[in-house]
């Protein structure tokens, strides 16, 4: 790892400038909890003298880098971004904090690791006037970190191998004989597993997961490559696929169908702002931007599902069921164990 650096999104290596002398006297907390009236005029002014903001995100950089140069043209402010993958994302800000290094400003990610970073106290509780766009499944008690976009898992099927008359309803309809060896799951969708185990009850929901599992799925690795191998017809239905990527394909022309199930389960990706950000005012102005219409809008027009409920979008038009990323934690290694016994010991 470089000192005093950060490595860009594109492989640069960019020097992280300091903070001005005009930033240093307010508090982070006066900054991310301020609701004066004269708030927004505060922060963009502030934010111009600070004159960059550090992002690290798990978000790819075809969907991040529209969201990036739109902040960059409106505000004049140079994001400088580094990406990879959540765990990698989490990992890097938390080695940093511990060396007393200090260089990034917002953080964007799963839900999970969201949450790790506020039990680290990396992040600090912050306000948006964009809080009152949100569903209540959008923003923790703590207000650490609040979700930005949202990931569903939906069924998906190959509209050439299986035709929308047959195609299963509901999750009971995955255990008929006929869909045997047949069924395609990712290979960690923990959270999917156990989120929808307690909506059914923990009994009754084992019950039908066994039943799956004897169902002989095929397990594949990565949600992007479920939805491909789809796509394809190489795999005739899955009860995994997130639906965002489904409807890319779809509109790509590919013979897909995504059907959200009742109950459908979603994982949030939020946004925060840190605690020790070098640039405070830029940090909450960026987090404003992505959160506000037009920032969600930027989300939605990638094809992505936006948090907001300003902006209309078939994604995220029907019931769903968030998966809490409190309890992913606390119960990981247990609901984790039960995945793995159940669907991936026997592939092995």
């Amino acid at each position: 790892m470089l000192t005093g650096t950060l490595i860009a999104g594109c492989g640069q290596t960019v020097n992280s400038p300091k903070p001005s002398d005009s930033t240093e006297k307010t508090s982070s907390e006066q900054i991310y909890l301020y609701q004066g009236s004269d708030r927004d005029q505060k922060l963009v002014e502030n934010a111009k003298k600070e004159g960059t903001v550090t992002l690290y995100t798990s978000m790819n950089l075809d969907d991040s880098q529209p969201l990036t140069d739109a902040f960059e043209k409106k505000y004049g402010i140079k994001i400088v971004l580094w990406r990879a993958g959540s765990e990698k994302v989490v990992q890097r800000a938390i080695t940093e904090a511990k060396a007393k290094r200090f260089d990034v400003d917002v953080i964007e990610t799963n839900g999970p690791e969201m949450e790790m970073l506020a039990r680290e106290q990396l992040a600090h509780e912050f306000y948006s006037p964009y809080f009152s766009d949100l569903p209540p499944e959008a923003i923790p008690a703590h207000k650490k970190w609040v979700a930005d976009r949202f990931n569903f898992f939906v069924m998906a099927y190959n509209t050439n191998k299986v035709s929308p008359a047959e195609a299963p309803k509901t999750y009971q309809d995955f255990l008929d004989p006929k869909w045997k060896g047949k069924i395609a799951l990712e290979s960690s969708d923990t959270e999917w597993f156990a989120t929808l185990a307690k909506i059914w009850g923990e009994e009754k929901g084992l019950q039908y997961f066994k039943a799956l599992a004897d169902m002989n799925p095929i397990i594949r690795e990565g949600h992007t490559l479920m939805g491909e191998l789809v796509a394809s017809g190489e795999i005739p239905i899955t009860l995994t696929v997130y639906n965002h990527y489904a409807e890319q394909l779809k509109k790509k022309g590919a013979p897909i169908e995504w059907v959200p199930l009742e109950p459908t389960i979603g994982r949030p990706n939020g946004i925060s702002v840190m605690k020790n950000a070098p640039h405070p005012h830029a940090a909450l102005l960026f987090a404003d931007f992505v959160l506000s219409p037009e920032g969600q809008e930027i989300i939605n027009n990638r094809g992505r599902v936006p948090s907001s409920t300003k902006v209309k979008t078939n994604l995220n038009n029907f019931k769903y069921k968030m998966a809490d990323p409190v309890v992913v934690l606390d119960e990981w290694d247990k609901w984790n164990k039960m995945w793995e016994d159940l669907f991936l010991k026997s592939k092995k």
